[in-house]
């Protein structure tokens, strides 16, 4: 299972479209002329690989990066922020803020916020646009597919984005990356392949998922090839939950 996590975090090492999104996006409000806005949300399904892109741009960009948390609070996600800045907190609320615009502006560094999604339903998004207005540096929101929906419910935030940026179901090509990143120890032909990346049904996660399960059976089985012949009558893993089973 360690093995299994460690190919769905390091993805965004793939040269993935996902990637090539997040940093298209993040470049493009980093570099916009001063009078745009400067906020972009990259949003999409669980599982399309936007964290993993997001700590690509982290790595690229220097941005500081946090992840909100369903728990948070106004305080807690100033707190977070300057973490990360590795800034000590003052006193207040209002003063924390002070504190994560005088940063930004200083390190001219980009923010990432991911999981925004948390802080529309905390009601505390307000802060995001506190802190932009007080700095104008790039923020990207990151979130689920109905991030830019409920962005609507506030227009002071929403009429402040440069672009929303839809992440895209992994490709084919996205597969092959990912089987030349983490499939070295077992060649996993392109007709089993493409039945790991329909089944996946367009998560970079479920593909790291059946690539971990492909070379584990493998392996077990003294194998270092794996074709969709050899791989016949074995499941892979959909994302579905089993079917309720119904007693004798």
């Amino acid at each position: 299972m360690a093995q299994t996590m460690n190919c769905v975090n390091m993805a965004g090492k793939a040269p993935l479209v996902n990637v090539a999104l997040c940093l298209g996006a993040l470049s493009s409000a980093t570099n916009r002329p001063r009078h745009l806005p400067g906020l972009v949300v990259f949003y999409g399904p669980s599982g399309f690989g936007k964290s993993s892109a997001a700590a690509v741009a982290v790595t690229r960009t220097g941005a500081y990066y946090v992840q909100a948390q369903s728990s948070w609070t106004r305080r807690a996600f100033a707190l977070a922020l300057l973490k990360v800045m590795g800034v000590a907190p003052a006193k207040t609320i209002y003063e924390m803020t002070e504190q994560v615009a005088m940063q930004l502006v200083s390190s001219g560094k980009p923010l990432i916020i991911d999981e925004a999604d948390h802080l529309v339903a905390r009601g505390i998004v307000e802060a995001v646009r506190d802190i932009y207005e007080a700095t104008l540096a790039p923020v990207m929101l990151i979130g689920e597919e109905n991030l830019p929906g409920d962005l609507k419910r506030w227009e002071r935030i929403h009429g402040r984005v440069l672009e929303f940026v839809p992440a895209q179901p992994a490709s084919f090509d996205d597969a092959r990356e990912l089987r030349a990143m983490y499939a070295t120890k077992v060649a996993i032909s392109d007709d089993l392949l493409a039945l790991v990346h329909q089944a996946s049904k367009g998560s970079v996660r479920r593909i790291c998922v059946n690539l971990e399960r492909i070379k584990d059976i493998a392996l077990k089985n003294g194998k270092t090839e794996m074709d969709a012949a050899a791989w016949a009558g074995r499941d892979l893993y959909t994302g579905e939950a089993p079917a309720r089973r119904v007693a004798a």
